[in-house]
């Protein structure tokens, strides 16, 4: 099954910046590892939600804000692609992606294909 694994930074970022270099290390070497996980999908990292821009299609107009769609603080920060047996197997790929140590989440949809 394929499921989509949506990466919600939250103060995770604010969290490995404060880390030591050697730490920081640990992480972008773990961010790699998952990359190299069989079966996953990597898609290259989203830039900031600030530096967003979302378009928005009313009455025949586009009309464009800045920022993200969702004013959250938990805007997503990163997705891949995961090819597992099941959600365990996905549950744990998930466990493994730093934002989720650091007081982020991850997110896991099977994914809808519909061609």
């Amino acid at each position: 099954m394929q499921y989509v694994m949506l990466i919600y930074q939250g103060p995770a970022l604010e969290r490995q910046a404060a880390l030591t270099e050697k730490e920081q290390q640990q992480v972008y070497a773990d961010y790699q590892a998952i990359n190299r996980t069989p079966g996953v999908t990597a898609v290259p990292p989203l830039g900031l939600a600030e530096h967003a821009t979302t378009v928005r299609v009313e009455g025949g107009r586009t009309l464009t804000t800045d920022g993200p769609f969702a004013g959250m603080k938990e805007a997503i920060g990163g997705v891949f692609i995961l090819e597992a047996d099941d959600l365990d197997a996905a549950i744990e790929v998930a466990a493994r992606v730093p934002a989720a140590r650091y007081g982020g989440a991850v997110e896991i949809r099977p994914s809808a294909v519909y061609w």
